[in-house]
């Protein structure tokens, strides 16, 4: 499972979410793309949008919307497969891309980080992810030897001659989507797979000598008990990775899960929010005691665990860009994407049209969202909230030159009335309590904008 879009949100979005619920819905930024709306041709030239940006530490991402299966709960912008030369006219069209985004920047851009995501950025063969390599080495410039490079894998394209060239173009963590050991729920998450051959795959993993591997697992899943999601976490900790990240399960409109549900509203199942939180609770409580860090809601690190090196890019402040239709870039005035969608036949209207562009046609932005001070605001409380160390008001002062207590007061105290907030942080540091952690999927929406909850209402899922 990639760090792109992992949720389409409901209808219900457009009223301010109801904090009590646990699960409403992933947020990893903000704010999120079906918030997003088309820019008038020309509107949004690259070279002006980065033209002042500070560009010493940019972030940089490659989304490959391919992938051999797409699991029943996946609403990535993927799809199944890729016909006989779409990956050589995709890898084409981010080299004329990348070109075009290169003379935006102008000289002096460096990146502080890079990540290949997608879908299944090892569904492309080994000569493939070379090429991939090359484009953010000679064409942007990027070092990947001397900056964290983290790569996303599938356990069926995890091959030895792909991880060979990943290793050695400079690949410090491998993130496995395993989502589950126990085979009978990997089939009721509609995710094919067999326990031996994902450890074959985390084998040839360690084997490759990749600094970080990363599983990613779910709970949740129909069936799943403490005993069986302990039974997957223990697997995973025999291999000793240096992160996991657990995930709660969704079902979202247009996945495969959600056909299967006939598009019902699982969401709202108290039982299941009850389960998913009890399960949360269990993998959190087994990871700490295994000697394991809490990060986020999500993730986990293995104490003594390589630094990821990453420490000279914030991701509140730095821009990002984004190559590949499935991207998202950042600038401090504009986040922009391509066309976002989860059905099969837009997305393969979204990577038909992106293949066929001329260089021309990528020196403008197509979809986004205008940040202005307010946004800019929640958006960095926001990801500085969701993660355990919280947010220092130092920081916040120095950027905005408020406090978080000044700008979003009744949200800040609605999560102290409900024992979400560290009242032990000490002072000038605003941090999530255990609990609180526990709600981040509802702490984030409870944090969006009106504006943005009424664009994200009036998607039309497609």
């Amino acid at each position: 499972m990639t760090r792109t879009d992992t949720t389409v949100p409901e209808a219900a979005a457009a009223t301010a979410p109801a904090p009590e619920r646990p699960y409403q819905h992933y947020v990893y930024a903000y704010p999120h793309k079906t918030a997003y709306r088309p820019l008038p041709r020309g509107s949004a030239r690259l070279r002006e949008l980065w033209a002042d940006e500070p560009k010493d530490a940019l972030s940089l991402y490659f989304h490959i919307p391919f992938c051999e299966v797409r699991c029943g709960f996946c609403n990535l912008f993927t799809r199944i497969g890729a016909p006989d030369g779409l990956t050589t006219a995709y890898l084409d069209a981010m080299e004329r891309q990348a070109r075009a985004v290169r003379e935006a920047l102008g000289d002096g851009a460096r990146f502080a980080n890079a990540a290949f995501g997608g879908g299944t950025p090892t569904f492309l063969e080994a000569a493939e992810l070379e090429r991939l390599c090359d484009l953010a080495e000679r064409v942007l410039g990027a070092d990947l030897t001397a900056v964290p490079l983290s790569v996303e894998a599938s356990p069926a394209t995890a091959t030895a001659d792909r991880l060979s060239v990943l290793a050695a173009r400079g690949t410090t963590r491998l993130s496995l989507g395993v989502q589950s050991f126990d085979d009978a729920e990997a089939r009721a998450a509609v995710r094919p797979q067999r326990r031996a051959d994902v450890e074959a795959a985390l084998g040839r993993v360690r084997d490759a000598g990749i600094p970080v591997l990363n599983v990613d697992l779910i709970y949740g899943i129909e069936g799943q008990t403490e005993v069986s999601w302990q039974r997957s976490l223990d697997t995973a900790l025999a291999w000793e990775p240096e992160e996991l990240y657990l995930y709660p399960l969704y079902v979202r409109p247009l996945t495969g899960l959600g056909r299967l549900a006939g598009e019902a509203s699982t969401d709202r199942d108290t039982a299941w929010d009850e389960q998913r939180l009890r399960l949360y609770r269990h993998g959190r409580d087994h990871l700490l005691a295994h000697g394991y860090e809490q990060v986020s809601m999500r993730m986990f690190r293995r104490s003594g665990a390589p630094a990821d090196g990453g420490g000279d890019y914030a991701c509140q402040t730095d821009g990002m860009v984004g190559l590949g239709c499935g991207a998202r870039s950042y600038t401090s005035a504009l986040h922009y994407s391509f066309d976002y969608a989860v059905g099969m036949q837009e997305i393969r209207r979204i990577v038909d049209d992106y293949t066929a562009r001329p260089q021309e046609d990528f020196a403008d932005a197509d979809f986004g969202w205008a940040m202005d001070a307010e946004e800019s605001r929640r958006r960095h409380l926001l990801q500085s909230l969701l993660q355990a160390e919280g947010l220092r008001a130092a920081d916040y002062r120095a950027r905005f030159g408020t406090v978080p207590g000044e700008d979003f007061a009744a949200e800040l105290e609605r999560f102290a009335d409900r024992g979400w907030l560290d009242p032990a942080a000490g002072p000038g540091l605003l941090r999530l309590s255990p609990e609180g952690l526990a709600h981040s999927d509802a702490i984030g929406p409870a944090l969006f904008s009106a504006a943005v909850r009424s664009r994200m209402a009036a998607y039309e899922l497609k």
